[in-house]
């Protein structure tokens, strides 16, 4: 698929990364943003949200011409070619990855990455002359970090070209003909590697090896095998390598609405998230990835029991203090730019059935028990039988009054129902369970429509309880059959489905998250409505861009980089 660009216009950004960090390249040759190192990271490019002040690096004819994307196959490295009038050019983009040398074979958790990001220009036909622009404006992003973060204040990022390296700016030309080629090399410490330039053709060897191989560990051979393996690539971008963590986004701030400010930070790691990533990363044979979110998970959840955060930092932090950053623009002057998440000393009660749904789906994939599972499953049922009464700010992390989200409580069921089934018989985890489920019934149900409630007291729906057909709650197939028909009456709109329609303590309009529609997929089935199920998965497969990667419109027209995107979810592609 092709699509003609001016060059200075920008339709749509593809993401790179070697599980560590991640950059996102437009379709004019930018990289308009870049974290080296760590997701959470102070981005070394950040033009995404500041079209003025934001660093970026940019490789573009001179010339009008017209662009095709693509990721060789097999990998998350991304090749994009320029046709001018004169000539024709490919810029491949990628962030070098390997297995650590003598790792296991199937070890692709374990990983060596110099934290670079590495663009090649190669000359096709004729000769085209190409616009070099490198800003570095990393410090510039968020002056006050130094000693407020894990990771320490932003480094300069150097560009390494002919051996040479540059910090600060650039704004050349350049003419590359048929059969040419030209490296260039970002790094943090540019000039300690300036003989790197001279290896990229082997970096890019290695990494596309990395990624064929990972992906040959893939175990699916079905319908929408393509889907799948992109989809499969995606998740695995979100991973970071040095603690297992999984990322439920590679960017802060991007809105759910342009100019609004519902614009957050989620380069962090949710328990719930992470969850929904191995329960689709698991099954698929990816047990090495399980595995280090197990002793990431157990890091984390043993520091704070019997309590949980509902998020982690990449590296374990159990502190992530919010702050905006008043001096940045804003994706499409979108403010506040935030970094850090005050959702992390929220109250989510559903997270306690996320983490024993996790660990017993685990056990079912044959996974061993060990102390520290045994002791989180008991700990965790106990704490919940003592706290599934209280309300919670439910899993959209609303900011408002906390509310006896339904959702919260049937997750609150599941954790028991776990609980048993991973330790056995506990006569109160299992007469606790039973009065959560008489609960349910009697304060959880319309009694005018018979259908599910967003939260106690409430007759308004809400699209998490989509979810409820696949966590063998015990409850009349009639109940969920009335709770789908009224998720999509009350939020449905033609192929996407808004989270809820009540007020959560912020200003703006709630839209339409893609995870939703996947939701309702699954409910049509259990419904009974197979074929109006697989018809609207054919219809989302279908909004994949060029590169493969479904991408999601929301009630307000744009397209964004959301939570969702790092659950498989979400387009990582947004609309300037």
């Amino acid at each position: 698929m092709t699509a003609r660009a001016a060059p200075t216009g920008r339709s749509a950004i593809m993401l790179i990364g070697d599980c560590h960090g991640a950059a996102l390249v437009a379709t004019d040759g930018s990289v308009d943003w870049c974290c080296l190192s760590r997701f959470d990271a102070d981005p070394v490019f950040w033009r995404l949200l500041d079209a003025a002040k934001g660093g970026f690096f940019q490789i573009h004819p001179e010339s009008e011409y017209e662009v095709k994307l693509a990721y060789l196959p097999d990998t998350n490295i991304l090749r994009t070619t320029f046709r001018t009038a004169h000539g024709q050019v490919a810029l491949t983009d990628f962030m070098p990855v390997g297995r650590m040398p003598g790792a296991p074979a199937d070890d692709y958790a374990n990983l060596n990455a110099p934290s670079w990001l590495v663009r090649i220009v190669q000359g096709l036909e004729g000769r085209v002359s190409l616009r070099v622009r490198f800003k570095s404006a990393a410090a510039e992003f968020a002056p006050t970090s130094r000693g407020t973060r894990p990771h320490g204040a932003a480094v300069e990022a150097g560009l390494i070209i002919d051996r040479a390296d540059v910090v600060g700016t650039l704004d050349s030309s350049i003419e590359i003909a048929a059969g040419g080629t030209q490296n260039f090399i970002v790094s943090t410490k540019a000039s300690e590697h300036a003989f790197a330039i001279g290896e990229v053709a082997a970096l890019l060897s290695t990494t596309r090896a990395f990624w064929e191989e990972w992906l040959k560990l893939c175990c699916y051979d079905g319908p929408y095998h393509d889907a799948v393996h992109r989809s499969a690539l995606m998740l695995k971008l979100s991973t970071f390598a040095p603690s297992g963590a999984i990322v439920a986004a590679p960017t802060t701030s991007l809105p759910e609405a342009p100019g609004g400010e519902r614009n957050w930070d989620y380069r962090f790691s949710w328990l719930r998230d992470s969850s929904l990533v191995l329960n689709a990363l698991a099954p698929l044979g990816y047990s090495a990835e399980a595995r280090r979110f197990c002793e990431f998970q157990r890091l984390c959840c043993i520091g704070t029991l019997p309590s949980l955060r509902i998020m982690y930092g990449i590296g374990g932090e159990t502190e992530l203090p919010e702050r905006t950053l008043d001096h940045v623009e804003g994706y499409l002057k979108s403010r506040p730019v935030r970094i850090g998440n005050a959702a992390y000393r929220q109250r989510q009660i559903d997270v306690y059935g996320e983490v024993l749904d996790w660990l017993f789906m685990l056990r079912q994939l044959g996974a061993p028990s060990d102390a520290t599972q045994e002791r989180m499953t008991r700990e965790i049922a106990d704490y919940v039988v003592l706290h599934w009464k209280e309300p919670d700010q439910g899993l959209w992390e609303m900011r408002c009054e906390p509310r006896h989200h339904l959702h919260s409580k049937i997750m609150c069921w599941v954790a028991l129902d776990r609980a048993l089934r991973l330790s056995g018989a506990n006569g109160i985890w299992s007469k606790t369970r039973d009065a959560i489920l008489a609960a349910i019934r009697e304060r959880g149900v319309d009694r005018a429509g018979g259908y599910l409630t967003q939260a106690f007291g409430f007759k308004e729906t809400d699209a998490s309880l989509l979810l409820t057909c696949a966590l063998d709650l015990p409850i009349e197939k009639e109940v969920i059959r009335r709770t789908l028909e009224a998720v999509e009456r009350e939020l449905r709109v033609v192929d996407y489905v808004r989270r809820y329609l009540t007020h959560d303590g912020l200003p703006g309009a709630e839209g339409a998250f893609l995870i939703c529609s996947f939701w309702l997929v699954d409910a049509l089935a259990f419904a009974g409505r197979a074929d109006e199920g697989r018809a609207l998965f054919e219809r989302l497969i279908a909004k994949s861009n060029d590169v493969g990667v479904v991408r999601g419109r929301n009630r307000s027209g744009d397209r964004g980089l959301s939570r969702q995107f790092s659950a498989g979810l979400h387009s990582p592609c947004t609309d300037q």
